[in-house]
């Protein structure tokens, strides 16, 4: 595993080279990131092993704790000194784990760009939108000039669809509506055309009618600037509408990886099935919605073996509480899932 401390030579940093058309634009291999508490070590991330192929939409779903935000932000760089990070993430065959930070300036903004969930506090309160779209720009692109920076940022206000967008970089955040703000966001994070977008629950503070009009925005950029998504979010409905592939978790680790016609069809983790079958259909169906019994274990002190086992009506203690079940293939290419006792037949329930 490399060390999140491990330093690299200083001289090489350079950004990565294009890498071979058949090699993902990002590869995660056992990433582990805990946090240093009062109360002890939270494992937070346990061997995530994930990957972003070109042009692909990658849908991370999971509860809250389940690790999804907290993977993203450990490859970027952007976790508090308190946390641990081992594993490699490497960014067109690049390593980031443990690089210098400014290496990943380089990287941040410029080849991966992220969405924040809360637009509200990703913005600076105190400059105006214009000026943190022109500074993301230039931090890239030094030989632009302010007015041409500024320029720029006009017209990446005016694709994703703000009105006047002339008057409106000249204004602060709090002067924009949540959808606004978060459009601006994306603004931003387009500004350098990045080869990978990290979307974090970019609608989860915004009513339905403005939620949608996101994704189809986020979509239109994605297929216009040919960049990979990884879309991480809690709403299966919003997986089921953005997705190409999926990765559930849970406890900080994968429980299923499979596209996105078998998750939602043919769902082999009881986990997963569980969340199919908490979510209200989009087709009438008899009876009421089935809940997963119980919480979400404490990254404290996580369950041993799988720790989906005290919840999971499958559970056989002598076997899922003894050992954690590795990431197996299950019927199609590609189909993966961490359970002893997998689910043979299709839900009762699909959307």
């Amino acid at each position: 595993m490399t060390d999140a401390l491990t330093t690299f030579d200083s001289d090489d940093d350079s950004l990565p080279r294009p890498a071979a058309a058949d090699a993902p634009l990002l590869d995660v291999r056992d990433l582990h990131v805990t946090f240093k508490t009062e109360d002890g070590m939270v494992s937070a991330v346990r061997g995530v092993d994930l990957h972003v192929d070109p042009g692909e939409v990658l849908g991370i779903v999971g509860e809250s704790g389940s690790g999804k935000s907290v993977t993203m932000l450990a490859i970027l760089g952007l976790l508090p000194n308190t946390a641990t990070i081992t594993g490699s993430a490497k960014f067109r065959g690049d390593e980031l784990v443990g690089r210098s930070t400014k290496y990943l300036r380089k990287i941040r903004g410029g080849k991966i760009g992220m969405i924040f969930q809360d637009p509200l506090t990703a913005l600076n309160p105190v400059h105006r939108v214009g000026k943190q779209i022109t500074e993301s720009i230039r931090e890239h692109h030094p030989e632009l000039s302010e007015s041409d920076a500024m320029e720029r940022a006009v017209d990446l206000l005016d694709s994703v669809g703000i009105p006047r967008p002339e008057v409106r970089v000249r204004q602060y955040p709090h002067e924009f509506s949540g959808g606004m703000r978060q459009r601006a966001m994306i603004a931003m994070m387009i500004a350098n055309d990045p080869d990978v977008i990290i979307a974090d629950e970019p609608t989860t503070a915004l009513d339905v009618t403005i939620q949608a009009q996101i994704l189809e925005l986020i979509k239109s950029v994605q297929v216009r600037t040919r960049s990979a998504v990884v879309f991480i979010t809690h709403d299966l409905g919003v997986i089921a509408r953005v997705a190409d592939r999926v990765q559930v978790m849970y406890a900080g680790r994968a429980a299923e990886i499979a596209d996105v016609e078998t998750i939602f069809h043919h769902p082999t983790h009881p986990y997963t099935r569980g969340l199919l079958e908490s979510l209200p259909a989009t087709t009438t169906r008899s009876g009421r919605l089935r809940p997963i019994a119980g919480s979400p274990p404490s990254m404290l002190n996580p369950p041993p073996g799988c720790a989906f086992h005290p919840r999971c009506p499958r559970a056989q203690i002598d076997v899922c509480a003894a050992e954690q079940p590795p990431l197996v293939p299950r019927g199609e290419p590609g189909h993966l899932s961490a359970c002893y006792f997998p689910i043979a037949a299709p839900p009762e329930t699909e959307l």
